[in-house]
């Protein structure tokens, strides 16, 4: 079949889907990146491309660093077009299978749509204008940068040299609903991580005497701000940890993980301090007075899209090219477009069609990964298009 400007073809889609299951079987969890970052680098270079390693590694203990790999288009304008190589954490062997219309996991597993359908659809693009295998040049120039460790506060993308771009903006594919969604605010994301410590005692003998942490910890979490505030904010408590593993000893020690989102800095504020405050006020519960150290830490800064935005006004017109209606949204989630937007460089978070993401039921339909595909196409072709 001839290629129709801006749309995949039926081999570039039958490899799309070789190379997605390829990149599932890969595992790369957080931290252990280094086995996909060279099959990401390795394939780019094969198709004549090169590529970029920084030395995130060495910064935040990922298992490799951001990966940034230019392709020249036929004018001077470029584009930047982001995914990251890291999964959440999870146990086996992930082995794809293609059934129902989509892939998901054939066990227990993630099936690491998040973010490998983004990456499958990069590297299809950076194979159609390989110069090893005599392609011609895209519209634009592309900008490729697969980012280390993500899922872990976006701590490739942090650690990454905006100023190394000469794209005006650009994007990330990893937002885990309809294609079509185009992200137009993102929260600022705090964690609120709580030790408190009490003085054991024999919880059968003397049990006036100790002082319980896990008490005091478990009132602090009861009296906290819980779940959706607004339409803007959500808190949550992911964990809480403490005691020696027994029931005879009052516990001495507990910790609590909290966090608190919002789209304004004003209620994420707000949140924290709720839940900073209950951590003491329970800390001095006459029944269980502990000392707590209490330590918040801002691990992503939220943004807000201008209607006017030019990366995004040129999503909406590859979208509707592909047939689909765009559709602005805002996120409760984050993605390296957080940390893209927080160096001062413009960049668009679009959904890529994947669903429940970090659970063993995540899919991706076949239609979305090809789609994207062409998205991405046709991007590149409007982007030439609005050339000054």
């Amino acid at each position: 079949m001839p290629e129709r400007p801006g749309r995949g073809t039926e081999d570039e889609r039958a490899r799309l889907h070789e190379d997605f299951a390829q990149l599932c079987r890969i595992r790369s969890v957080s931290g252990e990146e280094r086995a996909i970052a060279d099959h990401a680098t390795g394939l780019l270079r094969a198709l004549g491309h090169d590529v970029e390693e920084d030395d995130t590694a060495s910064q935040t203990g990922a298992g490799s660093g951001n990966l940034l790999c230019r392709i020249p288009g036929e004018g001077t304008r470029s584009v930047l077009l982001c995914a990251h190589l890291d999964t959440v954490p999870h146990v086996g062997q992930v082995e794809p299978v293609r059934e129902d219309g989509g892939w998901v996991s054939a066990g227990d597993t993630i099936l690491g749509a998040d973010n490998k359908a983004a990456l499958a659809v990069l590297l299809a693009a950076a194979r159609r204008y390989a110069p090893a295998g005599g392609g011609r040049r895209p519209p634009v120039g592309i900008e490729l940068l697969l980012t280390a460790s993500e899922e872990v506060a976006l701590a490739g993308a942090k650690a990454f040299d905006c100023s190394r771009l000469r794209s005006d903006f650009g994007y990330v594919y990893d937002h885990a609903s309809p294609i079509g969604e185009i992200v137009m605010a993102s929260p600022t994301y705090h964690r609120v991580e709580a030790h408190f410590k009490g003085r054991p005692a024999h919880a059968g003998i003397r049990p006036e005497d100790g002082r319980s942490a896990v008490l005091a910890a478990s009132l602090a979490v009861a009296a906290m701000p819980f779940g959706r505030l607004d339409a803007e904010t959500t808190t949550n408590v992911g964990s809480i940890h403490g005691g020696v593993g027994g029931t005879n000893v009052v516990a001495e020690h507990c910790t609590i993980l909290a966090e608190a989102r919002s789209l304004s800095d004003v209620k994420v504020e707000a949140a924290v301090a709720q839940i900073v405050d209950a951590c003491h006020d329970a800390a001095n519960e006459p029944r269980c007075a502990c000392d707590v150290d209490i330590d918040v830490q801002r691990l992503f800064t939220g943004y807000r899209h201008a209607p006017s935005e030019p990366s995004v006004l040129a999503a909406e017109a590859a979208l509707r090219a592909c047939g689909y209606a765009p559709k602005r949204i805002v996120t409760g989630g984050g993605s390296d477009a957080n940390a893209l937007q927080a160096q001062g460089f413009a960049c668009t978070n679009l959904a890529n069609g994947t669903e429940r993401n970090h659970e063993p039921t995540e899919r991706v339909s076949t239609v979305a990964l090809e789609d994207m595909l062409d998205v991405t196409y046709a991007l590149l072709h409007e982007l030439e298009a609005a050339r000054p």
